[in-house]
């Protein structure tokens, strides 16, 4: 179902959103994407609603199809500096400024805008309205689990690559017991709990991947 369907959208619309808000480690990443009405994709939907395979498969369909496609990604520590809200804002800027194309307007998930030099429009519940949000968040979500798995070997023990930063059980016990690593958001408050209470911190977070 396309937002708007009784306006004539402008020729170029990008559709943004991000992946990453809620775990206690790793990047926050976006997605920004224009897709071309000439080869639709068929499938797009909310990126949780979806298996990795479907999130896998639509992803590559995406990058090969759409007029244009980017991600932007906020590190561990510019969360730690200016909070979850405003680095996921910094991952959608820096998404849509690597487009490559200049877009007509803007569409993001959620009810806040970052700030952009073209006009943008907040959707809520946008990734399972807007086609163009739902691609944006999909290639997100996969090259983010992509990146959490290979981090696994750098800082085994939290089970990244099934949790992927996210605090279930296992991650929240191994957090308890080994202290949180060079991934983990001390900004967090489970986190910044570990790091006072758990001595074995400091070995972890000297430890960075090669």
């Amino acid at each position: 179902m396309r937002i708007f369907d009784d306006l004539a959208l402008p020729r170029l619309c990008a559709g943004v959103d991000e992946v990453g808000r809620g775990p206690l480690a790793g990047p926050v990443v976006a997605g920004a994407v224009v897709l071309d009405a000439r080869r639709p994709i068929s499938g797009l939907k909310d990126s949780k609603r979806l298996t990795a395979l479907q999130r896998a498969r639509l992803a590559a369909e995406i990058k090969q199809q759409a007029l244009a496609w980017a991600l932007g990604w906020a590190d561990v520590a510019e969360i730690d500096r200016v909070n979850i809200l405003r680095a996921s804002h910094l991952a959608m800027q820096r998404a849509v400024a690597a487009l490559g194309v200049e877009p007509d307007i803007i569409l993001v998930d959620g009810n806040l805008l970052p700030a952009f030099d073209r006009p943008a429009v907040a959707v809520v519940k946008g990734d399972t309205r807007v086609p163009e949000i739902s691609a944006g968040a999909i290639i997100a979500k996969v090259d983010r689990d992509l990146e959490m798995i290979e981090l696994d070997s750098c800082f085994p023990g939290y089970g990244f690559a099934r949790n992927k930063g996210y605090p279930t059980a296992e991650h929240r016990e191994a957090l308890g017991r080994l202290g949180p690593c060079p991934l983990h958001r001390s900004s967090f408050a489970p986190v910044r709990d570990a790091l006072n209470v758990t001595p074995a911190h400091e070995s972890f977070l000297s430890r960075a991947p090669s």
